[in-house]
């Protein structure tokens, strides 16, 4: 059972109203932001008419602040947002949805002043209209705002995307704007022009289910794009013109770079299997697992085959695996196949040739060799150290340190050192050439 001065709700409701409204005006001194809030909740608590005066202000000081916003300044930023962003959205929709329609607008219609003046490295400022778009199209329909109007309100508010908020404001609001609204808003953006209505375009012909309108946004040159023709197949073959798509994508086939063009690929194995040409689509697969080494493509395409002939083919990759050129892309796979006994044997069949700068696949690999095969996660954790040490990269001396003492652990498993350098003389060896990194072995003696 919870203490009576946990801080909870329950337990500050028992101090009663007048206490807490000390306490409350005791924190709010000297802090903006709680006052601000408080306000708010007075406004509120009087009606829709005081609600909307207080946000009403609130949105023209935030309008016109000039102030930069850094990162220690941030958090009250975000509290003061969403606090008119629920506002809007909470008790002065429930009450009058036409006026929190506009309100909502004008709160929109901050963002861009407000991204360019604050620090948003983390993303949560723009995340802030970004979630309050959302709130956009059930808010019109409320408030049976009109499908032109609203179109030009959209218009406006993609006019000034000057960060890139308003991305995603069409699909968001297209319900609300109808195919008649849409049809004005493709109007605007088509005598407007520019790449900027390209996009816009693009985005009302997939409201709209036009997947001519689609794919009449792209010229020639941008369809020879493997990743432009990924995506125009894809809309085509959900239309159910699969023919067409595999026209699209075989057109932008000599631009094709290996196992970048992944998105091509997975289109082309799509179509193919959607016209009924699975034997190609299979080979599709196995050309990409055999540049890529990727997994769900490999499980897919033996998860197509017959019994035992999957067997014959998986020992077929692995194979394949043990002679590609890039091994730490054939480590990876190995150990998230996982086949970790043919892993460890990569490994020591490569000792001298691991790059201990590459932390994320060998650090994980490591880990999981360590308890079945000692040796080989032995080789791995090394060349990490020794890449650490003779690079100087302070920044990883403290896994270095754990990795080499983890090494120390491993050896009193290991009882075939198959010709490779004890733990021992490794440590003396390593001491020898990197004794002057005093903050290496300080840290690992402490």
């Amino acid at each position: 059972m919870a203490s009576k001065r946990t801080l909870n709700a329950r337990n500050l409701e028992a101090l009663g109203a007048s206490a807490l409204a000390e306490l409350l005006m005791e924190v709010s001194s000297g802090n903006a932001v709680i006052q601000r809030r408080l306000r708010l909740a007075l406004a509120v608590a009087e009606g829709v008419e005081s609600a909307l005066q207080e946000v009403r202000k609130r949105i023209t000081a935030i309008a016109r602040a000039t102030t930069f916003v850094d990162s220690r300044k941030r958090k009250a930023l975000l509290a003061d947002l969403e606090a008119q962003h629920q506002a809007i959205t909470g008790p002065i929709a429930e009450a009058d949805p036409h006026q929190a329609f506009r309100l909502l607008v004008r709160f929109l219609e901050l963002a861009d002043g407000v991204l360019e003046r604050s620090s948003d490295t983390t993303g949560s400022v723009i995340g802030v209209f970004k979630q309050a778009q959302g709130d956009l199209a059930e808010l019109a329909t409320a408030a049976a705002i009109k499908p032109e109007a609203l179109a030009g309100q959209m218009a406006e508010l993609i006019a000034g995307n000057g960060y890139g908020q308003f991305d995603d404001l069409i699909p968001s609001v297209a319900p609300a704007l109808g195919e008649q609204g849409l049809t004005v808003l493709q109007h605007h953006f088509k005598e407007q022009g520019g790449p900027d209505a390209s996009y816009a375009l693009l985005q009302i012909a997939e409201a709209q289910g036009d997947v001519d309108a689609y794919v009449a946004q792209f010229d020639s040159k941008q369809l020879s794009r493997p990743a432009v023709a990924a995506d125009v197949a894809l809309h085509l073959l959900e239309a159910g013109r699969a023919e067409q798509a595999l026209a699209v994508l075989d057109g932008a086939a000599a631009n094709v770079i290996d196992w970048l063009a992944t998105e091509w690929s997975d289109a082309r194995i799509a179509v193919l299997d959607a016209l009924a040409r699975h034997e190609e689509a299979q080979q599709q697969r196995w050309e990409l697992f055999c540049h890529s080494l990727s997994i769900p493509h490999l499980r897919d395409y033996l998860n197509r085959l017959d019994d035992f002939d999957d067997v014959v083919a998986e020992e077929r990759a692995f194979q394949f695996a043990d002679q590609h050129p890039q091994p730490l892309l054939a480590l990876d796979f190995l150990i998230h196949w996982p086949a970790l006994a043919r892993a460890g044997r990569y490994v020591l069949n490569n000792a001298s040739h691991w790059d201990g700068e590459a932390f994320d696949v060998l650090s994980p690999a490591a880990d999981r060799l360590s308890s079945s095969h000692p040796l080989a996660a032995t080789i791995l954790l090394r060349s990490m150290v020794v890449f650490a040490l003779s690079s100087s990269r302070t920044r990883r001396y403290r896994y270095a340190a754990d990795h080499l003492q983890t090494c120390e652990r491993l050896a009193a498993q290991i009882d075939d050192w198959q010709g490779l350098e004890s733990q021992s003389s490794f440590i003396g060896r390593i001491r020898e050439r990197f004794g002057r990194n005093m903050s290496f072995w300080q840290l690992l003696e402490r």
